[in-house]
């Protein structure tokens, strides 16, 4: 992308062989320090585990893609998905002992550019886990929801994936490639929209009650379909409805803590 980009990676203190878990922040990421570090306990919940958990920082309302042009307001050139499966993992191996097994998760924006990595290059993902997220490009709703996304953060979403008709917005959706999911560990999780004890303890707790609300009922109504489509496919995966829960951090610490056995056992094969 012709500059640098920071990558936060918390690691084990020794030089043992391990796994790396790549996580993707939401479309607000901050442009100095993932926001996992800053709003969730991912760091003390790894502090006693094996494995690299790589955090890409920067990313905002790029939906971790190769674009199709540049984009002044977003840094210019978007070439997220070869930094994030071809130059970053040997990076991460070399520099951090890994072992070349890795998972992928994110929440929103990053839950669909997780699920949507691992559909297109599932040669470097033993599962992936997606929270809060919507996992199509195609349907109409999906569409808006992703040009808004973009143009929210100042993007130009045809910059990303070109007009709707544009081959790309298919190329990058995990309903319609959700085939190659066949043989990974797939976590999928939502809230109903409905806040629960949690949204008591987020700071922005007035847009947890509203405008969450609203997208969490939207993100539960795509993984319904989701979830219809691996069925008709045989392809085994985990489905988490949360009786309550808002499009908030809260609920996705919630979710990594509970997603994170099925992901190390993935790694561990």
């Amino acid at each position: 992308m012709g500059r640098a980009v920071t990558v936060d990676v918390l690691h084990p203190d020794n030089e043992r062989e391990r796994p790396s878990y790549y996580l993707l922040d939401g479309v607000d990421t901050a442009a100095g320090e993932t926001n996992w570090t800053q709003k969730t306990d991912i760091a003390e919940f790894f502090a006693d585990k094996h494995v690299n958990v790589v955090l890409p920082v920067g990313a905002r309302g790029s939906f971790y893609s190769d674009w199709e042009r540049p984009d002044p307001a977003l840094g210019g050139v978007q070439m997220w998905e070869t930094f994030l499966t071809r130059e970053l993992p040997p990076l991460i191996d070399e520099h951090f002992h890994g072992s070349g097994r890795n998972a992928i998760g994110g929440l929103s924006m990053g839950a669909l550019s997780a699920a949507t990595l691992t559909t297109r290059d599932p040669w470097l993902y033993r599962g992936f886990a997606a929270f809060s997220g919507c996992l199509d490009t195609e349907s109409a709703n999906a569409k808006l929801a992703i040009r808004n996304s973009v143009s929210w953060v100042g993007g130009n979403p045809e910059n990303m994936w070109g007009p709707d008709g544009d081959p790309a917005w298919s190329a990058h959706d995990p309903l319609s490639h959700a085939a190659a999911l066949r043989g990974k560990a797939v976590y999928i999780s939502t809230g109903s929209g409905t806040p629960g004890p949690e949204s008591l303890t987020d700071p922005l707790m007035p847009q947890a009650v509203t405008f969450g609300a609203v997208l969490e009922y939207l993100v539960h109504d795509c993984t319904e379909a989701f979830q219809r489509r691996l069925e008709e496919l045989s392809v085994p995966a985990t489905f988490v409805f949360h009786p309550q829960g808002t499009h908030s951090w809260p609920y996705w610490q919630e979710d990594l803590h509970e997603s994170w056995p099925l992901m190390e056992s993935a790694l561990s094969e």
